[in-house]
């Protein structure tokens, strides 16, 4: 009996097997999602700036001012319908968290190097459905143009989607790499520790800053945060607001936490700024304790001085005193108590 009611249940649960099986066999093949965009920009790779493995994450073009640069963008449209995108030039520039951003059409024309742009009749391009196409542009370089890099953008868009393709533009000329680090604070305490610092780009090329934090408190050096690249592109002019997590900060102790920020091409910066650790959990019942001791104190004092000194009796005041009165007595001298024999 013990068998065979064993080989009912498997034979019960290979049955389920065999159910769920011919489910999915069955299933339909789940539709494309409706948010697909259905179509994607990048560098075409069949250029001289193309990359070993044939793609290109962005375009990189390098010129003297007054110079024409040219190069091609690649729409391939992946879907059964045709799809119409146009294009733009636009300016790039770091969010304030030290992202890459472009700037939207709605800001109006571009100021920087997006104005540099031409797409010609390729401005508007009809993509048939299951098709690549290819669209050269041109970037003019202005003459009186300053050296280093134009951080600028393809930006394709349709239907209220836009994809941003990033463009390297650096002008020919003499470069600078220079940086600053500004208002340096530590903030919160224990685990959510950080140290918040600015950083500005004050050359005219591009930056990858490497950050180290050193601390030295009243108790001797506490461990900081060793030297580590950050994950941000500091374009030149521009200004980025950081912060670091800090988990070596100590719990009580006053230091002074010194940032230092360098980057490739002789960059190199720092500030520093102080910042007291008080466990003000413990301060808060240290501080009532010593209240509570100050107000016993107090209490006692004022109950002593209530009490006032003790005073003898006036003279002539008693029976008996110098008065002459019957009874008067002669009252005892008293006595210095100095320590010295008399």
């Amino acid at each position: 009996m013990p068998v065979l009611h064993t080989l009912r249940r498997d034979a019960r649960g290979l049955l389920l097997v065999l159910l769920a099986a011919a489910a999915l066999h069955t299933a339909p093949a789940p539709a494309a999602a409706a948010d697909e965009p259905g179509w994607t920009a990048e560098p075409a790779t069949a250029t001289a700036a193309a990359r070993p493995g044939g793609a290109r994450p962005y375009f990189y073009l390098e010129g003297a001012p007054a110079a024409v640069l040219e190069d091609r963008l690649a729409l391939t449209n992946t879907t059964g319908q045709e799809r119409t995108v146009t294009l733009r030039g636009a300016d790039a520039y770091n969010t304030a968290d030290g992202a890459l951003a472009a700037r939207p059409a709605a800001s109006g024309a571009p100021a920087g190097a997006g104005s540099w742009f031409s797409f010609g009749a390729g401005a508007t391009v009809k993509i048939p459905p299951r098709t690549r196409a290819v669209v050269p542009f041109t970037v003019t370089v202005p003459p009186a143009s300053p050296p280093g890099d134009h951080p600028a953008a393809v930006i394709a868009a349709e239907a209220g989607r836009e994809v941003g393709v990033r463009v390297h533009l650096r002008v020919s000329g003499p470069t600078l790499a220079a940086l600053t680090v500004e208002d340096v604070a530590v903030r919160g305490r224990g685990a959510a520790a950080v140290v918040a610092y600015t950083l500005v780009n004050r050359g005219n090329v591009a930056l990858a800053p490497e950050l180290d934090i050193r601390a030295d408190g009243v108790f001797g050096e506490v461990p900081g945060r060793g030297p580590r690249t950050l994950p941000v592109e500091l374009l030149p002019g521009q200004r980025v607001e950081l912060t670091e997590p800090w988990p070596g900060a100590p719990v009580f102790d006053r230091v002074r936490v010194r940032v230092t920020v360098t980057a490739p091409g002789g960059a190199r910066a720092g500030a520093a700024a102080s910042a007291w650790f008080v466990p003000w959990r413990a301060a808060g019942w240290t501080g009532l304790g010593l209240l509570a001791l100050g107000g016993t104190a107090s209490a006692a004092l004022f109950l002593v001085r209530r009490r006032g000194p003790w005073r003898r009796p006036a003279d002539g005041g008693a029976p008996g005193g110098p008065s002459g009165k019957p009874g008067a007595t002669t009252p005892a001298p008293e006595h210095e108590l100095t320590g010295a024999s008399r």
